[in-house]
């Protein structure tokens, strides 16, 4: 008799180890990741590595599962190869472990996969090894990920603690749009706009940007906490001061409707694919040029510099003239956004 999974929902007999578990793993799993790492069926896959390699793990319970722009499945790959490309790294090789509610849906459950998988083709990263667990109903939400990320490091010397006084801070396009999808799904909202989350694998633009030799001092996406977090971040940890004009960060008109309505501030919002970047000033323009001509980040811009003055804080010049501290978001925003 075959093996093959009939059922229309996940059942606690999936996370056995017997032949439903089996059924699942290869129906679902195996016929969307399956390369030969995968499919040698070890305990542990059995990879090469040479140089100097970035590891990166992160898990993602974001709710609702399915949003304007993407799913889990597409956030948990993008993710963590964007946790990597941050750091110069080429991804390689991830791990992937499910915990899959009782009852969850498995039209869903392949629709979430077969989203990993299309993410996964732009970066040419592959899922070599993963674990399967079912939990009783009511003891998780739907369905919670966990990834894992090897990368082979192509750009040395990206660090929160390399930024220099009279670098240039750029960012990779509009902000706040993951967070703001996220609210829109979350609260049913039914806007004119077609909103959608920014969720996206970095590694193409990265790899133009390397590619071209660009000199990189810090880099890093902006998830939770979102562009005011990471500036913050790096103005502590590198001792410098950091001065951005608000009126050079790129905010669509959806997103500033939004945070108009709930009293959120841009800055603050979570993105999923935008990423910032400190580079020294004289290359600024290359760099901008580079990621709009061939890194599809049509709206990126130049927000900021790197200054000797108001050390470890941030500066924000408003459109009128007058400067105040962005600081770091207080309390908690929107729960569960990645």
């Amino acid at each position: 008799m075959s093996n093959k999974m009939k059922s229309k929902t996940v059942q606690l007999s999936h996370g056995g180890g017997g032949k439903e578990m089996n059924a699942l793993i290869q129906d679902i799993f195996f016929s969307e990741f399956h390369n030969p790492i995968l499919n040698s069926e070890e305990d542990a896959a059995l990879l090469n590595l040479s140089g100097e390699t970035a590891f990166t793990t992160d898990s993602f319970t974001v709710a609702p599962i399915f949003f304007a722009g993407g799913d889990i499945g597409k956030l948990a790959v993008a993710g963590t190869v964007n946790d990597l490309a941050m750091m110069g790294a080429e991804p390689q090789y991830l791990s992937c472990s499910f915990i899959i509610e009782e009852g969850f849906e498995v039209a869903k459950l392949k629709t979430i996969v077969a989203s990993m998988r299309q993410e996964m083709a732009k970066s040419g990263t592959r899922i070599v090894c993963g674990d399967t667990k079912v939990v009783p109903k009511g003891c998780a939400d739907g369905l919670f990920i966990n990834t894992s990320g090897v990368g082979r490091i192509l750009h040395k010397g990206i660090s929160v603690k390399n930024i220099q006084q009279g670098d240039a801070i750029l960012v990779s396009r509009d902000i706040g749009r993951h967070g703001a999808a996220i609210l829109m799904a979350r609260e049913a909202l039914s806007l004119e706009s077609e909103l959608t989350s920014d969720c996206a694998n970095l590694w193409p633009v990265i790899e133009q940007l390397i590619a071209a030799n660009i000199e990189i001092h810090a880099m890093r996406d902006a998830t939770r906490g979102g562009l005011a977090a990471v500036l913050n971040e790096w103005a502590v940890a590198s001792n410098v001061g950091i001065k951005v004009e608000e009126s050079a960060i790129p905010i669509c008109d959806e997103v500033k409707g939004l945070c108009e309505l709930y009293g959120f501030e841009a800055h603050d919002l979570a993105n999923e694919g935008t990423f910032i970047i400190a580079l020294p000033q004289e290359i600024a323009a290359g760099a901008l040029e580079i990621m709009q001509r061939y890194g599809h980040c049509e709206n990126a811009a130049i927000i900021g510099t790197v200054t000797d003055e108001h050390l470890g804080k941030v500066v924000i010049k408003t459109p009128w003239g007058s400067n105040r501290y962005l600081d770091l978001p207080h309390g908690e925003l929107l729960p569960r956004i990645c």
